[in-house]
């Protein structure tokens, strides 16, 4: 059984702690505020937490804003060593929403890596609505998880988790591909932003 810790009990951390639930995984949740934490835990037959208690997942999902991510890389250390971190997070700025904050040849997960060097970082979710993740569509075309990472094993057992839940994955290449994931969530945003598109829609992946 794929055990994961999802630190994040908003709409996106729900989201994939359901789909990972779904597909048999043991889930933890691991939140700021612990009645939210423990209501979704809850509800995905998993256990509860506060942010900074120890981890149990070897799939770390960390479901936060990505100002959160220097402060969790600070916190446990260590302890993500050996872990798959995936980083769901888009570095918009949110004072204009007219980029990204970032340097044009980084990304957030690669400064997430350059924090947590002995562990397995992976970008996912950042693509993807919340509400196609719950429902497993965009319109009428299955949700796809775009995954990239330079750890071929990490990216498979994402993938992995992710199928059983329901929901199509795909590795999409190394962890440099996370800088144009993140340009393309931020495109995806703008639109909904817009109201180009719905927060249910989006771009989707037809096979």
């Amino acid at each position: 059984m794929s055990k994961v810790t999802v630190i994040g009990s908003g709409n996106v951390g729900t989201a994939v702690a359901t789909v990972a639930a779904k597909g048999g995984a043991h889930v933890q949740i691991l939140g700021r505020d612990h009645e939210k934490a423990s209501a979704l835990a809850s509800q995905v037959g998993g256990t509860a937490g506060a942010v900074g208690d120890p981890i149990t997942g070897d799939i770390v999902v960390l479901a936060v804003p990505y100002t959160a991510l220097a402060e969790l890389a600070e916190s446990y250390g260590a302890q993500f060593d050996g872990k798959v971190l995936v980083d769901v997070t888009n570095p918009v700025d949110g004072a204009t929403f007219d980029g990204l904050t970032v340097p044009a040849d980084s990304s957030a997960a690669a400064e997430l890596q350059a924090l947590v060097p002995g562990a397995k970082v992976l970008k996912a979710f950042n693509t993807n609505f919340a509400g196609t993740l719950a429902s497993g569509q965009v319109g009428d075309v299955p949700t796809t998880v775009l995954v990239a990472g330079d750890d071929a094993d990490a990216k498979q057992a994402l993938v992995d988790v992710v199928k059983a839940g329901g929901v199509e994955a795909a590795a999409i290449g190394s962890l440099k591909r996370a800088r144009e994931l993140e340009a393309f969530a931020f495109l995806q945003m703008t639109l909904a932003v817009q109201e180009v598109v719905g927060w249910g829609g989006g771009f989707a992946l037809r096979k």
